[in-house]
């Protein structure tokens, strides 16, 4: 049996799955279906103490967020997504540092409802990108509670029309520091809480 542990070593230096060859993917993938065999939290969206915070992104399949790394020099940084369940929102951000003073923030705000004991339909509703230096960023937090307020950011700042990107999320293994949850497009998310 694998567990926490092993995955976590299976995942260490894979730059959040970028650097991955195909049989470490499949090796990975082995590692979470046996994780999540033994989730501790059998209903995960219930457990809003444990789902609240900002989870780190430490591997995903997703290609949409892998190719946030594919700008010319560009380095993705951390990856958010942070949790406010009693608020039934999700935000996710992206770091991407670059030269010296073009620092890049992207980043979607989405609500979420609960469809089941573990899945949670995201309806995305604003996303934010540009420069961090002019959004101002400094923290997920700060960032949020600026979202929040309703600011403007000096970015690429738009509503998603309803409707439009929407998907859903299955949180499969939760505890006090792991995440792991599996997306619509067949997407694969490890997360630890910062």
């Amino acid at each position: 049996m694998i567990g926490k542990t092993e995955l976590l070593e299976a995942i260490a230096g894979k730059n959040r799955g970028i650097l991955a060859t195909p049989s470490q993917k499949q090796a990975i993938l082995a590692a979470v279906s046996q994780l999540e065999d033994r989730n501790p939290t059998p209903r995960p969206v219930e457990a809003a103490d444990l789902l609240e915070g900002n989870w780190r992104l430490l591997y995903t399949t997703s290609d949409e967020l892998l190719r946030l790394d594919r700008f010319p020099l560009a380095t993705l940084g951390q990856i958010y997504q942070c949790v406010r369940p009693n608020q039934g929102k999700i935000y996710n951000i992206a770091e991407i540092s670059g030269l010296p003073y073009l620092d890049v923030l992207v980043s979607v705000a989405a609500r979420f409802e609960v469809v089941s004991e573990r899945r949670v339909e995201v309806k995305f509703e604003r996303a934010v990108a540009g420069l961090q230096r002019l959004i101002g960023y400094q923290s997920p937090n700060a960032f949020i509670d600026q979202i929040e307020t309703g600011k403007k950011f000096l970015a690429l700042d738009f509503q998603i029309p309803t409707g439009e990107q929407q998907g859903w999320l299955d949180i499969t293994y939760l505890d006090n520091d792991l995440r792991i949850g599996r997306g619509n497009k067949d997407s694969i998310f490890v997360l630890t809480k910062s």
